[in-house]
């Protein structure tokens, strides 16, 4: 099947709408596409009880239907990094479990876009982080760039690490999320130099964003 493994240069880059948009793309050549979101931390109120925002999104993305137990396999209440949350929750977050959810989630679908938490080396537990998940998937990585003051240090440190890791860096997507920014063209052109990998999109800023208006290129 297809499946990319969604991760960005730092958390509130928008890797939920960028995923969304994925799998807006996927679904013109694939019947059925889901989206994961392994471990999600911080939780809304809804009519059916406590849930992901971003595990919201991905279903409403998603052209198959799947139980919250294989999408959104750990829900953590506390908006926090990952291993703060889970001790505060009193739970762990184990990697071979999330694996086994991916893997059993692959068989109800053609493409599956995975949504990590946070930037790749956000920790989800004390002696483990999102790049051990993202090892254990072994998926192509598509890197989300928020462009913003730092990024080309975000964004390149990302890269080295995800091929650290022996994972390829399958594309990136430039996301202006600073509309005052200055030489965001030319922050876009050094990163096209230098990560190694396509743009696959270069999202603009807007007040109300929609993700079924992203031309995103397939890897």
């Amino acid at each position: 099947m297809t499946a990319y493994f969604v991760t960005g240069t730092d958390t509130g880059v928008g890797k939920t709408f960028v995923s969304c948009a994925l799998l807006h793309a996927l679904a013109r050549r694939h019947p059925r596409v889901v989206g994961m979101k392994p471990v999600a931390a911080g939780l809304v109120q809804t009519p059916d009880g406590w849930d992901s925002e971003d595990a919201i999104a991905l279903r409403a993305a998603s052209t198959v239907r799947v139980p919250p137990a294989l999408d959104n396999p750990v829900r953590l209440p506390d908006p926090l990094s990952p291993h703060l949350a889970a001790e505060r929750a009193g739970t762990r977050i184990d990697i071979p479990h999330l694996v086994a959810c991916q893997r059993e989630l692959a068989q109800h679908a053609d493409a599956m876009v995975v949504e990590s938490a946070g930037g790749f080396l956000v920790p989800l537990s004390p002696t483990h982080t999102g790049a051990d998940l993202a090892q254990a998937l072994g998926l192509p990585v598509l890197l989300v760039v928020g462009l913003r003051l730092g990024c080309l240090n975000h964004a390149l440190l990302s890269a080295e690490a995800i091929s650290a890791r022996g994972l390829t860096l399958a594309g990136w997507v430039a996301n202006r999320i600073a509309p005052g920014m200055a030489a965001t063209d030319d922050n876009i052109a050094f990163l096209r130099q230098h990560l190694g990998a396509p743009l696959l999109a270069d999202i603009a800023h807007s007040a109300a964003p929609d993700f079924r208006t992203v031309s995103i290129e397939l890897p």
